[in-house]
């Protein structure tokens, strides 16, 4: 049973959150040949503030809390 974990901002519409659970699953299902029922999606959402890169919280670079999309590289491959 594969285990799935994206970490990244938080994504507050709902509807955005099931379609990137959806796509995730249906891609990893088609990759392992396996049923989507044995897909397991973990979604880690991380606030800019306990994030860092280069040793510099996410949240501090450039007016980062009001830039969540500067939180969407977490710097893990």
């Amino acid at each position: 049973m594969p285990v799935i974990t994206i970490e990244g901002p938080k994504i507050a519409d709902l509807a955005k959150k099931r379609k990137l659970a959806q796509d995730v699953t249906d891609a990893a299902a088609k990759a392992f040949a396996l049923p989507k029922e044995t897909i397991i999606i973990i979604l880690h959402e991380t606030s800019p503030e306990c994030v860092a890169s280069g040793g510099e919280l996410i949240c501090d670079r450039h007016g980062g809390e009001d830039r969540p999309d500067l939180a969407v590289n977490t710097g893990r491959s």
